[in-house]
């Protein structure tokens, strides 16, 4: 019965998207305050209806009613409970998660815009509508999450092993609140373009919903790496895999919308190419639910390849994003320019920014593409690989990463580059130093160096992350708490952003310069030294899990004298479906991971197949995501983006571009 409910909510929430989507929109063109109404009610329908469908799903996963065909292709009666509450393990559910969370921001608008205009809250509203009508549609006929099965089979077929993990409950929420908060941008710049009007209320109302979406996508693709890190066992934490690269462009171009939207607000500069970012930012988050979905990508993380599906997800992103920029051809022209700045400035610096993550977003959406396009055109199978990304991303990210370093410390419109380097001087004899003593240490080989320097330009922006808040904060001078308390916090966000992302960087470059890897067969007994650790191997004991039996390696870990920890790395084989993975164990310190795997039996005598990796400063990945998130969260803490600007100004050249 339940399920039924689900399904006729799912059904329902079709028209209540669809009235969404057409009648506020008709109404802020007649200038029709009844009719613009209508939105907020129907935001709040659509996500009651959308949450009910996605509380049916839950239960259905939760009582193994193996009579819905996605409860039995992906999930099985000895299956933990904490997995079968994560119904997005599959195609159905994850859509379902997709249009829910895009309904939330929707209800979200409806209810804490109070600020806006009622004409762009319409707009704004009826374009989420739009994009609510058009996922709803593709979930009810091509992916209807409660098809039934008749006779219902008495067990399920369970969920992928590689999902069994903490990671799959937290990855994908955090991953799809990115993407799909992404399309409060999208709508607020075709709110604006219908408008003919970008001005600083309007960034000021659109900034807290980039930086909650770009928040959640920092999280969601940290959370990835550390899901993929802790359970494929190759001591990895990204492969430039198509569908990890689906969810890193948006978040290239966001980073650079949320920049961006900051010019617009301050200066009213740069409005054309903030909407084009916004277009974009969302037209990216959609190629990567169509790459997932369309069948056209072999991946770990791509779900079921039917192509009625992939067609589907295209033409709503043919609709959406070719009438979204055919709406930015005609309009963008018209809108005014706004203040004027030097090359050298705080907005020169971001518009610097903004090149260097466009041009690295456009390298990767091409070694992305390029291999399908390839494959289309009987070209032949081409792979780009992490050799290609490696020579084409990082020389952008490497003067980006500088610069972040001076633009935070130049003034608005024309700025003092003397005067910022000299503030710098101790950050850079810093970087210096660590340069230094890091090339000494690895010998003048290019290898070395170029690790030296990515350790050097680390320490170069967080050395400047620090300059920047002492010099706005000034914490050894009396009264610094009251002075640090009143600072805004999107400025304090700001500091832990940047000094997260060099935290990232530094451990980036540890890890893929000065990994180490050791694969070799011990029996009972024998020992292995890595990085001045020694692990000895007591052998392998058999244990059983909720659904799956494994062998448990014991590795007895040793500094010296001195016995640390032992570590317990898996061999598992699951009951359903039959799949063999592993699962590492870690040790973990501030400085480095100790990683192992126990891989298949050798002989009679208790031998195995292990691999060790020594990480050197992995944990520093993310440790700066989460310093990165909290910078975001910190920043949407300030009252100044939770309450928008309470009053537009009037504007004279608004009026005949939105009369058109």
């Amino acid at each position: 019965m339940l399920t039924e409910l689900g399904q006729f909510a799912l059904a329902l929430a079709l028209p209540v998207a669809l009235i969404q989507a057409l009648v506020p929109l008709i109404g802020a063109a007649r200038n029709a305050p009844a009719w613009m109404a209508v939105a907020r009610p129907a935001a709040f329908a659509q996500l009651g209806l959308i949450g009910l469908a996605f509380a049916a799903l839950m239960h259905a996963f939760i009582v193994n009613d193996f009579s819905v065909v996605a409860v039995f292709e992906n999930s099985h009666t000895a299956e933990p409970l904490f997995y079968k509450m994560g119904i997005w393990g599959n195609h159905e559910g994850s859509m379902v998660l997709w249009i829910a969370i895009l309904a939330a921001f929707g209800a979200a608008v409806a209810a804490f815009g109070d600020n806006l205009p009622p004409t762009l809250k319409a707009r704004v509203l009826a374009v989420q509508g739009m994009i609510g009508a058009a996922f709803i549609a593709f979930i009810l006929f091509t992916s209807n999450p409660f098809t039934r099965i008749d006779p219902a089979p008495l067990q399920g077929n369970g969920l992928n092993p590689i999902l069994q993990h903490p990671g799959f409950t937290m990855h994908p929420p955090m991953l799809y609140l990115g993407y799909v908060g992404f399309s409060m941008a999208f709508s607020f710049a075709v709110a604006a373009l219908i408008e003919g009007r970008v001005d600083a209320a309007w960034a000021r109302w659109v900034r807290p919903w980039t930086l909650a979406a770009w928040t959640f996508l920092t999280l969601g693709i940290g959370l990835g790496s550390w899901w993929a890190y802790t359970i494929l066992g190759w001591g990895g934490w990204w492969a430039w895999d198509p569908v990890e690269n689906a969810s890193f462009m948006p978040w290239l171009t966001g980073t650079a919308l949320l920049h961006s939207a900051i010019v617009v607000e301050k200066r009213e500069a740069l409005k054309s190419w903030t909407i084009l970012l916004a277009i974009v930012t969302f037209s990216l988050s959609l190629l990567g639910t169509f790459l997932v979905r369309s069948g056209i990508l072999t991946s770990v993380h791509a779900f079921a390849s039917d192509p009625t599906r992939g067609v589907f997800v295209l033409a709503i992103l043919t609709v959406a994003i070719g009438g979204a920029l055919i709406l930015y051809a005609i309009r963008a022209p018209r809108l005014e320019g706004g203040g004027l700045f030097a090359p050298l400035s705080r907005e020169g610096a971001l518009l610097l920014n903004n090149l260097f993550l466009a041009t690295a977003a456009m390298t990767v959406l091409l070694g992305t593409l390029y291999p399908l396009f390839a494959d289309a055109l009987d070209l032949g199978k081409i792979t780009v690989g992490a050799p290609y990304f490696n020579r084409v991303f990082v020389p952008l990210m490497v003067p980006l990463a500088a610069a972040a370093a001076i633009g935070p410390l130049l003034a608005w419109k024309r700025g003092d580059l003397s005067a910022a380097m000299t503030r710098l001087l101790a950050a850079g004899g810093i970087a210096l130093t660590v340069l230094a003593v890091f090339a000494a240490l690895n010998g003048a080989d290019l290898h070395g160096l170029a690790a030296a320097g990515g350790l050097g330009l680390a320490a170069w922006l967080g050395g400047a992350s620090v300059t920047e808040w002492c010099a706005r904060n000034r914490p050894f001078a009396s009264g610094a708490l009251a002075r640090i308390a009143h600072v805004p916090r999107a400025a304090h966000g700001m500091t832990l952003a940047h000094f997260g992302l060099a935290v990232v960087i530094a451990g980036v470059t540890a890890s893929s310069a000065w990994k180490q890897e050791y694969i070799q067969t011990l029996a009972p007994g024998e020992s292995i030294v890595v990085a001045g650790y020694t692990l000895r191997f007591d052998g392998a004991t058999p244990v059983r899990g909720p659904n799956y039996d494994a062998m448990r390696g014991q590795f007895v870990i040793t500094k010296g004298t001195r016995e640390i920890t032992t570590l317990g790395p898996e061999r598992r084989t699951y009951v359903q479906p039959q799949q063999t993975t592993t699962m590492p164990a870690l040790l973990t310190t501030p400085l480095a991971d100790l990683y192992t795997v126990i891989g298949d039996p050798q002989g009679e005598n208790g031998a195995f197949v292990t691999r060790v990796y020594y990480q050197p400063l992995v944990p520093w990945i993310w440790a700066g995501v989460i310093l990165m998130f909290l910078g975001g969260l910190t920043s949407l803490s300030d009252r100044r983006l939770r309450i928008g600007t309470p009053r537009r100004a009037a504007s004279v050249g608004a009026q005949p571009a939105a009369a058109e």
